[in-house]
């Protein structure tokens, strides 16, 4: 969780023993990581660091200085060495003689590359030239919430010289770029004394002659405008009190499990949308409170917050008084259309003749009072960090209301920055979305072979999956190797059994908080049986009724449920079985609830097609590797009905197939991803046997 500002003092990291031998471009980083590691100190891929080095030229083996600077999309918290731009010193000082003037700066970032020290591939940032022309050795610049709470403010000039005095001074609000850089220059030759700047409505410069120095001196002033703001607002009311109470834990996970469905299906127009919920305490105090909707209307201030999070949010007409949840579900959609037509507008305000054509016009970040805040971005991270950003937002909002009054960027200045050309060339350099990015997947026995290896799948090509199994220890086995290899952000287990209706529900409803609701279903949860029909029990033919076809039906079910809420389509794949089409011995209980699995299939693509659900099979056939129910009895049951041993049962399936292959996890999570991708876009009601030929299981 976030922390707020008040009375939270930063420690000081800075661990000696451990800086102890680095050179000066290791101190760059390490000092970096440290001051990336908190969020009130700067935001994900927000702030810059530099260093000026004395390095060898490798052309003329003279010693020359390189400036050592945060690369453009880089994080000073998690980056490595290689996320340093380097650049001639010398070089950079001349530029300046073809500088043309403030409404020439951006062709100056064509000239940057031209000063790369090393031929380093690292492009540099915008921000360059604010390091460069900084006549200190080390410089840092953040977004520290304190300052952008002081830096924000209507009187912020006044504010700075009454916390600092001449030790830190203040410059108006400028857009980042080559003028600034300048304008720095000049205040560090005129102040020489002075140990930073706070820039309005942006941010914080420090700088130093060593790298712990700089370091000391960016946590003192962060902590002495922490202090002053906790003395100060201590008695006052955070965004002018509270008018509305909480809502439970509980029931506000219940209210995003209703709400994230529908919005993702507003938002997902051009390209599928992933959401995140965060219900914090700062957050709450935040949706809670009298002045949420005013301050709100004024957006955000740094332009970092700014980029995140868009120009405003949509905050929800959620009363959780009245919990009128059903009126808003109605209201939902006049309520975005308005936010789409603002926006609009807004962009034909502000526009210029080469301003890019108008992007996505729906809100990124959408605020429910009781309940929280949910935000949507092409992807979870993207949608979890400008969450964050919007809680930096939010404590810089605390501080400035209750100091002063907090005031956002102006409307120009805040659409020059979203339609920024550099910025509109950035996103023009960003590689090809991959094939099922910001689609969300529940895959059922998601802890078996054929479960991991179709999540894996999914993973590698851009999805969010929630894992769903009833084996809790296999389920946390299985998401801790998909986390080590894909990440945290995208990964999401429940423990659920597909014959309990009730667990069924909830777990759409955990999938629809975590990331704002489902695409692709892959009803995989499988038991089997062996026995002649004589001996099968009524609770072994029921046991294998329950799992393979009550639960494949209740796993659907709720899924139309959720895909129709969203209204953007959808892939069921059930993961049946060759025995589905083929009678196989002592199998009568196995074979025909995999039968009855089919032909719900086939029902379901009939009833999905008008709403754009498409409903297709995977037969699988004799997948022992990695495969749970290939584990004890059945696979005991299955040699003995064949006359072998457990070795050699897998070379008898490879000899039965036409192909004499065998078949393996990979195999079906292959054909699972083909009938989620687009690919498969035109295919509903099929069935794709992937068992190496079995001429019984020809569908035709």
């Amino acid at each position: 969780m976030l922390k707020t500002i008040k009375n939270q003092l930063l420690d000081n990291r800075w661990n000696s023993d451990k800086a102890a031998g680095m050179s000066e471009s290791e101190l760059l980083l390490y000092r970096s990581n440290i001051l990336g590691s908190d969020k009130r100190v700067t935001n994900y891929g927000g702030g810059n660091t530099s260093a000026k080095v004395i390095e060898t030229d490798p052309l003329t083996g003279d010693e020359v200085e390189v400036l050592w600077v945060k690369g453009s999309g880089g994080d000073i918290g998690s980056m490595k060495m290689d996320g340093f731009s380097t650049l001639y010193m010398d070089k950079l000082h001349a530029l300046k003689k073809l500088y043309r003037g403030v409404e020439f700066e951006d062709e100056m970032v064509g000239y940057l590359p031209h000063c790369t020290f090393k031929l380093n591939p690292r492009a540099a940032s915008i921000d360059t030239p604010l390091h460069a022309y900084v006549p200190r050795k080390h410089v840092d610049h953040v977004h520290a919430d304190a300052i952008i709470a002081i830096a924000a403010s209507e009187n912020s000039e006044a504010l700075t010289k009454e916390i600092f005095g001449q030790r830190i001074g203040w410059l108006p609000w400028k857009r980042p770029g080559y003028e600034l850089g300048l304008w720095l220059e000049k205040y560090c030759l005129e102040n020489p004394d002075a140990d930073g700047v706070v820039l309005e409505s942006h941010g914080l410069f420090t700088w130093g002659d060593t790298a712990k120095g700089c370091y000391d001196t960016t946590i003192d002033v962060i902590n002495a405008a922490t202090a002053w703001l906790g003395e100060k607002t201590k008695d006052v009311p955070a965004f002018g009190g509270p008018v509305h109470e909480n809502l439970s834990g509980s029931a506000r996970r219940q209210v995003a499990a209703r709400l994230m469905p529908a919005i993702r299906g507003f938002v997902s127009g051009n390209q599928h949308m992933v959401g995140h919920f965060n219900d914090s305490e700062a957050v709450l105090e935040f949706v809670n409170s009298k002045n949420l909707a005013p301050l709100a209307a004024l957006g955000t201030s740094c332009p970092d917050h700014f980029l995140r999070t868009k120009i405003r949010p949509l905050v929800v007409d959620f009363d959780p008084a009245k919990h009128n949840l059903d009126e808003v579900m109605s209201g939902l959609p006049a309520q975005i259309a308005a936010y789409r037509e603002d926006y609009a507008a807004y962009y034909d305000r502000c526009k210029r003749d080469n301003s890019p054509p108008m992007r996505d016009p729906n809100a990124v970040v959408y605020l429910i009072p009781g309940v929280g805040m949910i935000t949507f971005a092409k992807d979870k991270a993207t949608a979890r960090i400008s969450g964050e950003f919007y809680v930096n937002a939010i404590n810089v909002m605390r501080g400035a209301s209750a100091i002063s009054q907090y005031q956002g960027l102006p409307e120009q200045e805040a659409f020059d920055i979203e339609y920024w050309l550099l910025e509109e060339a950035k996103l023009q350099r960003m590689p090809k979305p991959k094939s099922l990015a910001g689609r969300v997947a529940f895959v059922t026995g998601g802890a078996g072979g054929i479960g991991t290896a179709t999540a894996a799948r999914y993973l590698t090509d851009g999805a969010c999956v929630m894992l769903a199994d009833i084996n809790e220890d296999s389920l946390k086995a299985t998401s801790d190797h998909l986390v080590q290899r894909f990440g945290a952000d995208v990964v999401r287990t429940v423990v659920m059994d597909v014959t309990n209706e009730q667990a069924v529900a909830a777990a759409y409803a955990d999938t629809a908080v975590e990331f704002g609701g489902v695409d692709i279903l892959v009803s995989n949860a499988g038991i089997a049986s062996s026995a002649p029909v004589e001996e099968t029990s009524l609770d072994l033919w029921n046991k294998n009724m329950d799992i393979l076809s009550t639960g494949y039906f209740l796993v659907s079910r709720e899924a139309f449920k959720m895909l129709r809420a969203q209204n953007i389509g959808g892939s069921i794949i059930f993961v049946a079985s060759k025995n589905g089409l083929a009678a196989s011995p002592n199998a009568t209980a196995y074979c025909t609830a995999k039968a009855a699995e089919i032909h719900l299939a086939r029902c379901l693509a009939l009833e999905g097609a008008e709403a754009g659900i498409r409903v297709n099979v995977v037969n699988p056939d004799a997948v022992l590797r990695g495969s749970k129910i290939w584990e004890g009895e059945w696979l005991e049951q299955r040699a003995g009905t064949y006359g072998t041993d457990k070795d050699g049962l897998e070379e008898m399936y490879r000899q039965r197939s036409l192909l004499k292959r065998s078949v393996l996890p990979e195999d079906i999570a292959e054909a699972a991803y083909f009938f989620a991708a687009d690919t498969s876009a035109k295919s509903t009601g099929n069935i794709l046997n992937v068992d190496a030929g079995n001429v019984q299981a020809f569908t035709r």
